[in-house]
């Protein structure tokens, strides 16, 4: 059984932006994909769903082990190796493997874990900005921005993605910045700088044309319309009143994400 997991939301278009892409993800793969959730989404109404409840790691894997399925295979959506995947997924998988001896739950690598999801993913980028460049001016400046996080490793794929940006921009654009949206207190995690907030005010990109560059697969309580990333930009409008932000689209509907994850499944598999 293939499992499409992404990190879980409390918002039903996150679950449902999920639940189309492995559609189009067994399409490729031509075998059945599920749409599970790490977290969270367990507690959205069904209602909100189409009428079908989200699922949730550890209850899927134990209710098909309890219906006599042993073999896994997880392809995370998450960009960098987050804690989720590095310490919270593995103790799950171990008390899963207590329970029902026989499990093999293998999981691949996050997507920017080598050379060709580093790549794929800023092409991913680069498309979702270029598609922005028809909206400003000439060679606007660039914030691309990730959600923020306790793990150096994941600022660092967040860093690599924003170079590998500017390289493909070149000329197209006058400047790219990586930012988070979020951090955590304490100069033990200063590496998140700098937050979108601040580097909306930094002089070159606090006035003028910026493309809000999203590291987001999907839409919802951060990314997209009304979402804290918008809110971070209107704030920034309100105290340069000539600023003005183009938020690119979230990355999900992006061919190329599927031909990763199909990648990922066969190096896997393989």
């Amino acid at each position: 059984m293939i499992i499409l997991m992404d990190n879980g939301s409390l918002e039903p278009a996150p679950t449902l932006a999920l639940r189309a892409l492995a559609a189009r993800l067994a399409g490729r793969l031509a075998a059945p994909v599920a749409p599970v959730s790490l977290l969270h989404s367990s507690k959205i109404s069904a209602d909100e769903l189409g009428g079908v409840p989200a699922d949730t790691l550890e209850a899927f894997i134990a209710g098909r082990a309890r219906a006599g399925e042993s073999d896994f295979l997880v392809l995370p959506l998450f960009f960098g190796p987050s804690l989720a995947l590095a310490d919270y997924l593995p103790k799950r998988i171990a008390a899963l493997r207590q329970r029902f001896p026989s499990l093999s739950v293998r999981v691949a690598p996050c997507l920017c874990a080598d050379e060709d999801g580093l790549d794929t993913v800023a092409g991913m980028l680069e498309r979702s900005v270029r598609f922005r460049l028809a909206d400003t001016g000439p060679r606007p400046r660039v914030v691309a921005v990730d959600h923020g996080s306790p793990a150096p490793a994941v600022t660092a794929v967040r860093d690599a993605l924003a170079e590998r940006l500017r390289v493909r921009l070149g000329d197209s654009v006058s400047g790219v910045m990586a930012a988070s949206m979020e951090r955590r207190e304490g100069p033990e995690y200063d590496f998140n700088e700098p937050l979108l907030k601040r580097a909306l005010a930094t002089p070159g990109y606090d006035a003028g044309e910026v493309i809000v560059a999203l590291q987001f697969l999907f839409s919802g309580r951060h990314a997209g319309p009304g979402g804290d990333i918008a809110q971070i930009c209107a704030e920034a409008i309100a105290v340069s009143a000539s600023l003005r932000c183009h938020m690119t689209e979230p990355l999900a509907g992006d061919p190329a994400l599927v031909e990763l994850l199909a990648r990922r499944a066969a190096g896997v598999a393989g």
